[in-house]
């Protein structure tokens, strides 16, 4: 029985290494060097200097506050806009092969790539997106120039590029839902929306709890959309965690760099995790 239970234990040799050279040992080394002022050369130990220098930074509660808006929306919109997509693309539609096509499509495209794009799209006098609004009466505006406006253009930015992936795993998690649910639900007298209420949500739910994890996680560490469409500006008004992580770093403040680092990935654990038990305490068994 021992020689049987060594003999399987070995199969998780490879996984155990993966892991411990590519996460648990970068982890720790983040760790130690989040302690230190260093650079490539030699490190001098600081102890908790650092975390209490970033915990002073001004735009640090600005950049917090951005990164909560910017993970709860993206999250909301691209739960809400795949899920309906997904309804719609597994419906009897004859071209639900190349609207699906059509729907993944953006997230091909590099992340630098589609910001630089829409920065020119939302130009405030040669943006493509002022003239159509000219063009019906409207007021076109400055809309990654304005404070007000310009992190809730880089969301719905993120939303146009990320909603395919969550369509995926919708129309994934709907294929498996067994047809005769639905017929039963027909013969009862159920009608699309009854049927879609009581049948596709609750059962459609292990995909709707990867779609949410998975965009609130990249919501809270995103960088490349922000950083190409805005570089957190205007002032500090899309300023978010990593940008200013990468700011400190790009300054040579690399101890410092490595603690917010740190710091990010202990935020992003103390939310993600209670969310992923309470969504999968939500599981239709």
């Amino acid at each position: 029985m021992n020689r049987k239970k060594i003999y399987s234990n070995w199969f998780m040799v490879p996984a155990m290494a993966v892991f411990t050279i590519f996460f648990l040992l970068p982890m720790v080394i983040s760790l130690f060097f989040s302690l230190t002022v260093w650079d490539f050369h030699s490190f001098t130990f600081c102890g908790f200097d650092n975390f209490k220098t970033f915990f002073s930074d001004s735009s640090l509660y600005s950049s917090i506050k951005n990164t909560m808006i910017y993970a709860v929306l993206t999250c909301v919109l691209k739960l809400f806009l795949a899920f309906f997509l997904a309804v719609f693309l597994t419906s009897k539609i004859k071209t639900k092969n190349f609207l699906r096509s059509v729907v993944f499509f953006p997230n091909l495209i590099s992340t630098v790539a589609v910001g630089i794009t829409f920065c020119a799209l939302m130009h405030p006098s040669k943006g493509l997106i002022n003239h159509v609004i000219e063009l019906f009466g409207g007021n076109g505006m400055d809309w990654l120039g304005n404070t007000h406006t310009a992190l809730y253009a880089v969301i719905l930015t993120d939303v146009w590029k990320g909603v395919g992936v969550a369509t995926v795993i919708f129309i994934a998690g709907m294929q498996s839902i067994d047809k005769t649910f639905y017929e039963a639900a027909s013969i009862d007298g159920a009608n699309a929306w009854q049927s879609l209420k009581a049948i596709t949500v609750p059962l459609s739910r292990p995909a709707m709890n990867s779609v949410i994890i998975l965009s609130f996680i990249g919501g809270l560490r995103t960088f490349e959309l922000i950083w190409a469409m805005t570089g957190g500006g205007p002032g500090y008004a899309t300023e978010v965690m990593a940008s200013t992580v990468y700011k400190q770093y790009a300054a040579g403040y690399y101890g410092l760099s490595t603690a917010g680092n740190v710091i990010m990935f202990i935020l992003i654990a103390i939310l993600a995790f209670p969310l992923q038990k309470f969504l999968l305490s939500k599981e239709v068994d």
